[in-house]
């Protein structure tokens, strides 16, 4: 009889079951997706970016299919940090699996002010830096395009943090490597690489934007051979773990970036489209590698082969 692949990894000095995670803002706070997918069986959950105050997101329409993708313009909808804890966290306990918390705020004090709330509520095992948003303080720069600030947040959130903080990058820089520096050097366990492409659509028909603000988040497999090269990036760029976020739908795309060197992967559109693609993606990967007689998904990280000369 064959042995069954070991797809356990160690991320950030967190061991998870398995490298799957459902990405934040695909799979709600994982109550809602509970009786399509059995949360023990996957590798871990990042639950929708949480603020400070709730948020009640932007008018529709904030969602539009494009060709192998989808644009989003959510506007961060949740529901505050304290109703997170009251109300999201007694389930998430209960999971099974590992728990993420996305973090966002609009200033360094409101980033702050979440993770110390959050840092007294038991059963998260790391947090989720979402730096993709407008930093008022510096009149409305992105904190994830300037490597100065993602070093200097991601420091300061660090020092007050009480669990490990994976740093979730945006993909529309010049120089990814240099935005994994500055979130290493500010102390960053972890990287998620990466999060959603700016783009818009028209309607031909209406001659209006198919999103209501007019631009929106490009996510789904159309981004995959993208955000590869940049997990790729990455990974040569820094020495904390790397996990791979963009167009994954089957444990072939998945089996790329761990190739590319990434340590773990978070499903993401490919939920919207079946609500059980995690599962789907953890299964065909098992297959992937007892076919190989691998024994476990470990041998696959980083081991892409170069063509001879």
């Amino acid at each position: 009889m064959s042995q069954v692949p070991d797809l356990a990894v160690e991320l950030a000095g967190i061991r998870l079951a398995n490298p799957v995670i459902a990405a934040s803002g695909t799979f709600g706070y994982g109550e809602e997706f509970a009786r399509f997918v059995d949360l023990k069986r996957i590798g871990g959950i990042v639950v929708k970016g949480t603020s400070a105050l709730p948020i009640s997101g932007n008018e529709p329409p904030r969602l539009f299919p494009t060709p192998s993708g989808m644009i989003n313009s959510i506007g961060l909808e949740n529901v505050g940090v304290d109703s997170f804890v009251r109300d999201k966290m007694p389930f998430l306990r209960q999971a099974g699996c590992s728990v993420f918390v996305n973090v966002f705020g609009s200033s360094e004090d409101e980033y702050i002010e979440v993770v110390e709330k959050l840092n007294e509520c038991a059963g998260i095992d790391a947090y989720e830096l979402n730096i993709s948003c407008p930093n008022t303080k510096y009149g409305g720069m992105v904190f994830g395009t300037s490597a100065r600030l993602t070093q200097d947040l991601t420091s300061k959130v660090k020092d007050r943090s009480r669990r490990p903080l994976i740093v979730k990058l945006s993909p529309n820089v010049t120089d990814i490597a240099e935005l994994a520096r500055a979130a290493e050097d500010g102390g960053a366990d972890a990287l998620t690489v990466a999060n959603t492409f700016l783009a818009m659509a028209i309607d031909a028909d209406t001659l209006k934007p198919r999103i209501h603000t007019v631009t929106g988040g490009l996510s789904g497999p159309a981004i995959r051979p993208i955000v590869l090269r940049m997990v790729y990036q990455c990974v040569q760029a820094v020495k904390i773990p790397v996990i791979g976020l963009g167009g994954i739908v089957t444990a072939e795309d998945a089996v790329e970036y761990f190739l590319a060197g990434a340590t773990a992967v978070q499903i993401g559109t490919a939920n919207f489209h079946d609500p059980r693609a995690t599962l789907h993606v953890l299964a065909g990967l098992s297959k992937f590698l007892a076919k190989r007689g691998m024994r476990s998904v470990t041998e696959l990280v980083g081991k892409m082969r170069a063509w001879d000369g």
